[in-house]
């Protein structure tokens, strides 16, 4: 894609970016979480180009992002059990999607035909501006191809889709880089106590001191965003590897070259092989993921190495998503 059409998509006027939504526009968005594929959650023909701009499947459901938890109750969810409520008053704004039975405004066109919708309040301040200004909900999947790497600033955007992005019509929003990295927890509240669909930055632990409920196994039948076994993944070949040196060297010694290694930095690397980064934490390790994947692709790495980071929720979280992008690499 020529510099041109890419400097005719980024804006950060956040005013011009509400009016193309209201006019049936895309606008990509920065949130906290990675950037999202804006459309008007009420608009049936917004949110088919979305599903069209991803190649997304049309019972996949999407989330729809609010300006602040009231907005709930503004027709978007009925029903809300007390500890969803307590969920949101704690992580709100925040990476956290919640979902409950749905309400006369979110239309089949976002809930992929099931009784329920997934929302969240973003946490980022350029999303939070636009949501305010635009005053509805604004359905958001990550801004990338289907089941490849979500993009957590701009540029990322503009390779996976400025090809269908359509200057003057939609556009993509400039932000501060998404600070979290990987996708919000989604946390099924439509029965008794919580269920975790999606590990995100809000862990198991913080939802039951919050709740003061156990969170209970998900139910396969609900259908959520990113809980397909392949997903997340690059062109290259992810293996999962454990962190011992010698069995970093067989996983090298196994794969098809050129090699990369993602890896906390406390991890050696060996000879031969490209580092993609070296997070100290696994925040450090979250925010990396994604770029790092990317960086695999743009330097034509056959494999990814990669040994995930130990301890909390976003190493739960950063290791389903290496899970999954192992799964969806190796089709």
């Amino acid at each position: 894609m020529d510099q041109a059409r890419r400097d005719a998509l980024l804006t950060s006027d956040v005013d011009a970016a509400v009016r193309l939504l209201r006019a049936g526009g895309l606008v990509a968005l920065p949130t906290e979480t990675v950037y999202g594929l804006g459309a008007d959650a009420e608009d049936p023909a917004a949110v088919a180009r979305v599903y069209a701009a991803k190649g997304r499947p049309a019972d996949h459901p999407l989330i729809v992002h609010l300006a602040d938890a009231e907005a709930v109750h503004d027709g978007w969810a009925v029903d809300v059990p007390p500890y969803a409520l307590l969920l949101a008053a704690a992580c709100w704004p925040g990476p956290l999607t919640l979902v409950l039975p749905r309400g006369p405004r979110a239309g089949d066109h976002v809930t992929g035909g099931q009784g329920t919708v997934g929302l969240r309040v973003p946490a980022h301040p350029v999303a939070h501006a636009l949501l305010v200004a635009f005053g509805g909900g604004v359905a958001a999947p990550s801004a990338n191809r289907f089941g490849r790497v979500s993009p957590t600033d701009s540029a990322h955007v503009l390779d996976e889709l400025g090809d269908v992005l359509e200057p003057g019509r939609d556009a993509v929003l400039v932000g501060a880089a998404s600070d979290v990295g990987v996708e919000s927890t989604i946390v099924d509240c439509t029965g008794p106590a919580p269920r975790l669909l999606r590990p995100g930055a809000v862990g198991v632990e913080e939802i039951e001191a919050v709740t003061g409920l156990d969170v209970e196994a998900a139910d396969t039948s609900v259908r959520a965003p990113g809980t397909l076994a392949a997903h997340y993944a690059p062109s290259a070949q992810v293996v999962l590897a454990d962190a011992a040196a010698d069995a970093v060297a067989d996983a090298v010694a196994s794969a098809s070259a050129p090699v990369a290694l993602l890896a906390p930095a406390d991890v050696a690397t060996p000879a031969g092989v490209v580092r993609l980064a070296s997070p100290t934490d696994s925040a450090a390790y979250a925010r990396a993921l994604y770029a790092a994947l990317r960086e695999a692709d743009a330097r034509a790495v056959r494999t990814v190495v990669a040994i995930a980071p130990g301890g909390g929720a976003l190493a739960d979280a950063v290791l389903d998503r290496l899970r999954r992008a192992a799964v969806g690499s190796a089709r």
